[in-house]
């Protein structure tokens, strides 16, 4: 399942934040705490240069803290950022970020300069809450849909810090297929956009394998299943969720365990480690050696083609 999800005001985000970048500066980037790899965009990094950043793993409420504790000494350390982790139902850890900034930027706030700082992050992270409870008022609209921040624009905090607001972007294209599965299990991706039954399979086989006791305690499962399939049968067998004849409705069972995931009922459950992410990293980067030394075979062979060569 590889996610293409990019609608235009997206293109147009990306070149309003080029235009923009100049003048930041400050880089506030807010993850997902459960999928602080797979919410993380890659185009920030090459947008934001050499600028300092804070990385905020927002949903730390949802997010196993033992995991959470691993990403931010790992972003830290691997990035040179740095990462707190919050959640937006308690106003006093965001409205802790002002300080972050101006220990970051020190210098302008000796110079009695507000701090211009730029807030990115992919759709449905939380990010227009974090702005509302910084500014003390409804600036941004909210919501549980994703990419509802559709413009950009300036907020002045009036203590020091002017934030630009960015719309939610999500790359143009998710390389990482399992990432693509992420994004969808936390709801970062429009539901209409994928298959249910097909995430929660994904969902249900990393929660057998990281989180197997959660399951069962949420389920009240005596025996673990082996496979996802067997699990998605037993939510739908345990929570009635059947068709006629007594067979298990798979799209309900898998609606369950989706919403249950997101709503933290199931417990305080990340979906990927630091180690999982360097692994995938190296991954995705031979693939798309591969799949770059293929297009440049393929162009080569056109150009002997066209040249009349013929081996």
């Amino acid at each position: 399942m590889a996610i293409q999800w990019y609608p235009g005001h997206m293109h147009k985000a990306r070149k309003e934040i080029e235009k923009v970048m100049p003048q930041v500066d400050l880089v506030i980037e807010v993850l997902d705490a459960r999928i602080p790899y797979s919410s993380e965009n890659p185009m920030v990094a090459s947008l934001r240069g050499d600028k300092p950043c804070i990385k905020l793993l927002n949903k730390s409420d949802l997010a196993d803290p033992e995991v959470t504790a691993r990403w931010i000494e790992y972003l830290e350390q691997e990035q040179g950022v740095k990462a707190s982790a919050i959640t937006t139902l308690q106003a006093s850890m965001v409205k802790k970020i002002p300080d972050l900034c101006r220990k970051l930027v020190p210098q302008r706030d000796k110079d009695d300069k507000d701090i211009r700082t730029m807030i990115m992050g992919i759709p449905n992270v939380g990010k227009s809450t974090i702005i509302n409870t910084l500014a003390g008022r409804v600036i941004a609209k909210t919501g549980n849909e994703p990419a509802v921040t559709k413009t950009q624009q300036r907020i002045n905090l009036r203590n020091g810090i002017v934030l630009s607001d960015t719309p939610g972007i999500l790359w143009p294209k998710v390389d990482n297929e399992k990432s693509s599965y992420r994004l969808a299990v936390t709801g970062a991706i429009k539901d209409t956009a994928m298959d249910y039954a097909d995430v929660a399979y994904f969902a249900a086989e990393y929660f057998l394998e990281a989180y197997p006791e959660y399951i069962c305690e949420r389920y009240k499962i005596d025996s673990m299943p082996r496979e996802p399939i067997e699990l998605l049968e037993e939510i739908g067998k345990r929570r009635g969720a059947l068709r006629g004849g007594g067979r298990i409705d798979l799209h309900k069972a898998s609606e369950l365990l989706l919403h249950e995931f997101r709503s933290g009922k199931i417990g305080q459950l990340t979906l990927e480690t630091p180690e999982m992410a360097a692994a995938e990293k190296v991954e995705v980067a031979k693939m798309l050696e591969e799949k770059e030394a293929e297009q440049q075979r393929k162009l080569e062979e056109r150009k002997k083609k066209h040249s009349g060569k013929r081996h």
